[in-house]
């Protein structure tokens, strides 16, 4: 069973994840993967040349600032590019789920719902934060600035429109027990098991 963990910029989906962790259960972080696929995938670094030009790459690493000048603001560009690195990513997903052997596996990824890559999930978790703590977060986490996080929420789903899709919720307030709502959706995913996608 493949369980998606999706959340908004600052929401604390990868402390969800370490706790699911602790309890035996594999995680593939998509974003983290996406990054890797930029140096190891020959095909990737090709189309991704192909589309941006040799400037994308710097002493064979994804020159970041060059790629996101070239994409930001150019929706065609950026859609193109998603088009290259979302089925790398599936199919590299693909390659590890089959090499796993517990009841579930979890997805973690921040654009789950808008790359339409939550239709690989059986189970789908929404993990949510205030918005306040969530811009805290960031700022000292990225080293960035508060108008900066806005920018970045502002081109990702509401958390309203998330639910739509989710079966779990998480709320990473700082207040409630996080380990609590992981060990509850644990025990209740270990006794869906093995059942098949509806």
């Amino acid at each position: 069973m493949i369980v998606g963990v999706t959340g908004g910029i600052g929401s604390g989906k990868s402390t969800v994840c370490r706790i699911f962790q602790s309890f035996g259960i594999p995680v593939f972080d998509a974003d983290q993967r996406a990054k890797a696929l930029y140096i190891e995938s020959e095909n990737v670094k090709s189309q991704v040349i192909e589309l941006l030009g040799e400037r994308a790459y710097k002493s064979d690493k994804p020159d970041k600032e060059y790629i996101a000048n070239q994409v930001f603001g150019d929706k065609s560009k950026l859609e193109k590019l998603n088009q290259i690195i979302h089925p790398a990513v599936k199919s590299d997903f693909e390659d590890w789920y089959h090499s796993q052997n517990t009841t579930y596996v979890i997805k973690e990824a921040a654009i789950m719902i808008e790359s339409g890559s939550y239709k690989q999930c059986d189970k789908l978790i929404l993990v949510t934060a205030p918005k306040e703590l969530r811009i805290k977060r960031v700022v000292e986490r990225d080293n960035t600035s508060a108008d900066e996080v806005e920018k970045r929420m502002s081109n990702q789903m509401t958390d309203d429109e998330k639910r739509k899709y989710c079966d779990f919720e998480i709320l990473n307030d700082g207040n409630s027990s996080l380990i609590e709502q992981v060990r509850d959706i644990h025990r209740q995913l270990l006794s869906f098991g093995q059942k098949p996608k509806k």
